[in-house]
């Protein structure tokens, strides 16, 4: 059977399958991804608790998921450089900055909104 052989529903399990595998091996490998899951899996109820409605509850989740899809694209960057090879180049030291800042700026997104919608 070819990859444009399978059916839909094959292909949504064999997604699901590799999205999880995925974010097994993030989680052994990236401590990183671990501390913001673990702050996500406190920020999930908080905001559930405090928000003051439907759309702030989703802001604060929404930013604070943003941070660990962001690390995961910050990973899988990183992956792809170290998978190029081991030696300094200009670029491979761009990309993974590059990826580091997307992460800060997640990070900063997430705390401006759960400050906005906190204070007021």
């Amino acid at each position: 059977m070819t990859g444009n052989d399978i059916s839909p529903l094959q292909r949504l399990i064999n997604a699901t399958r590799n999205s999880l595998n995925g974010l097994a091996r993030a989680w052994r490998s990236e401590a990183a991804l671990r501390y913001e899951i673990y702050v996500l899996s406190l920020a999930i109820p908080a905001a559930l608790v405090i928000g003051g409605n439907a759309i702030e509850r989703a802001l604060m989740i929404g930013s604070a998921l943003l941070v660990v899809v962001v690390e995961l694209l910050n990973t899988a960057i990183e992956a792809v450089v170290d998978r190029i090879g081991p030696d300094r180049h200009e670029l491979s030291g761009l990309a993974k900055d590059l990826g580091s800042a997307g992460v800060f700026c997640s990070i900063v997104l997430a705390a401006a909104v759960w400050c906005i919608l906190l204070l007021g």
